[in-house]
């Protein structure tokens, strides 16, 4: 999809439709007032009728508007002017577009990047639109027979009220663009099935990702793990007939190519049946989406080789999968993680951070300057945030601040939980140098405890993706790439 910039008056713009915000005080912004009174007052009498009320995210389709050079109106709702917020103009975008892309429409524009329209500046209410546009588009029904109709619109013209804004208008659509594809690859990839989308698919998927965009991509089979001695991955995928991978993908975009790359760290598991301590059946289903950090790392990537910030980039996926059979890892086992450190099994449904483990030894030979893992890893992290927000615990208060302010930008958001030595007992074993898991308090914390014992060498965050990476049967969301990707272009010289 197209977007350019017009900072023509929005009612001589030749479109399919045109949307225009509407609040409920009454004051229209500039763009959406130019219409109105090229209308004969249309938007003014709608309202005054109750032919429509601008609730937050409520909208109104006018099929023909005199005076206007569009064929359509689209009205839509964004509620009290003074709370007017991030998250409104989100759901706002989300419902207009939920809209305009059932209507056989090619060319439409969007009139709310006047500074009246919410928070921020113009930037980023393109970087917001561009990105919300193209999740709208995003389908996953290639395992249906019957496909839903295709999206006709190619072309979606950003209105600017002042010309002196459109060069933030434009930078902000690029940023937004390049975003809304990473999340919808993210999306694709963990809507996936687990007979699909497997280990070894995840691998071909980045060896694609790096022919398409000059990425320097190493697969590490199972040859490779042993020989390198990652018992860990070995271990959690013993128990399935899939082999597991360690992916890695490199992007130089610094100036010098041997500065220190940011790390970007994926969990892969592409099934979770819990292996022997097995799961409950109900909504075992969704554990196909427990690749959701992996997920998140490629769609990252899709994003950073679009815009090319002035960094260089490393994404390691651990990726398995944890079945049980006969040969599967056993509640009990001892075995040597990448670092040599041993790790008592208590429960083979902790089997997360056992692949993770590896990849954060792995990632100490690119003296990184940050290194932030992602992963689906604990049910006490939906039960502590919800599936509003993602869990961040780190070793290093400034890369925890910078990745909470990346998350407020991209309104991708995180809360930051405690990651004291006071909990670090908890993983205490009587046979191996630590436990897997750490008993039922504290459950998100105590995992990146386990996590912790791994990044020692670097600067380290981890996110738990448990409640955000998917929203239930609606599937995969493609959070965190919002996160990551505004995190790393905030790392870049601009």
């Amino acid at each position: 999809m197209e977007f350019p910039v017009l900072t023509a008056n929005p009612a001589r713009c030749e479109t399919d439709c045109i949307i225009v915000p509407v609040f409920k005080d009454g004051d229209l912004p500039p763009a959406s007032e130019r219409l109105d009174d090229a209308s004969e007052r249309l938007i003014t009498q709608l309202m005054e009728r109750g032919d429509f009320d601008p609730v937050t995210a409520s909208t109104q389709l006018v099929p023909f508007a005199p005076g206007l050079n569009t064929a359509r109106l689209l009205l839509v709702g964004c509620g009290e002017t003074g709370e007017f917020n991030e998250g409104a103009f989100r759901k706002v975008l989300d419902a207009a577009f939920g809209v305009l892309l059932s209507l056989p429409v090619e060319n439409a524009a969007i009139a709310m990047l006047d500074r009246e329209n919410g928070p921020h500046d113009v930037v980023w209410k393109a970087r917001m639109i561009a990105e919300a546009a193209l999740r709208a588009t995003y389908r996953f029904d290639r395992f249906k027979s019957k496909k839903r109709p295709p999206i006709t619109l190619a072309r979606l013209s950003l209105v600017v009220s002042d010309a002196n804004e459109a060069a933030g208008a434009e930078a902000g659509a690029r940023t937004g663009a390049g975003i809304g594809t990473g999340i919808n690859l993210a999306r694709e990839l963990g809507n996936l099935p687990g007979n699909v989308c497997t280990p070894r698919y995840l691998a071909d998927e980045a060896e694609k990702l790096g022919v398409e965009n000059d990425l320097k991509v190493t697969i590490h089979d199972e040859k490779a793990l042993e020989a390198m001695g990652a018992g860990a991955i070995l271990a959690v995928g013993q128990g399935s007939t899939e082999p597991s991978r360690l992916i890695v993908m490199e992007y130089k975009g610094a100036e010098d190519p041997e500065e220190a790359p940011h790390v970007l760290v994926g969990k892969g598991i592409t099934f979770d049946s819990g292996g022997i301590s097995i799961k409950g059946g109900a909504n075992m289903d969704e554990m196909k989406f427990d690749m959701g950090g992996a997920a998140s790392v490629m769609g990252t990537m899709k994003a950073i080789t679009a815009l090319k910030p002035k960094i260089n980039v490393v994404a390691i996926i651990a990726s398995a999968e944890n079945m049980p059979d006969a040969s599967a890892l056993k509640p009990g086992d001892i075995i040597t993680t990448l670092k040599g450190l041993t790790v008592e099994v208590l429960n083979t449904d902790a089997e997360g951070r056992l692949v993770l483990c590896d990849a954060l030894t792995y990632a100490e030979r690119y003296q990184p300057a940050s290194v932030v893992d992602i992963a689906t890893l604990t049910g006490a992290c939906i039960v502590a945030l919800g599936h509003q927000t993602s869990a961040l615990l780190a070793n290093d208060d400034a890369l925890a601040q910078q990745l909470l302010s990346a998350g407020n930008v991209a309104w991708d958001r995180a809360w930051q939980l405690p990651l004291w030595e006071d909990y670090q007992s908890q993983l205490d074993s009587e046979y191996a140098d630590m436990a897997n898991i750490g008993g039922r308090p504290a459950g998100t914390i105590t995992a990146a405890c386990f996590l912790s014992r791994f990044a020692k060498s670097y600067p380290w965050a981890h996110l738990d993706v448990a409640g955000t990476a998917w929203d239930g049967k609606k599937g995969g969301t493609g959070r965190p790439v919002g996160l990551l990707s505004e995190y790393l272009l905030s790392r870049a010289p601009r």
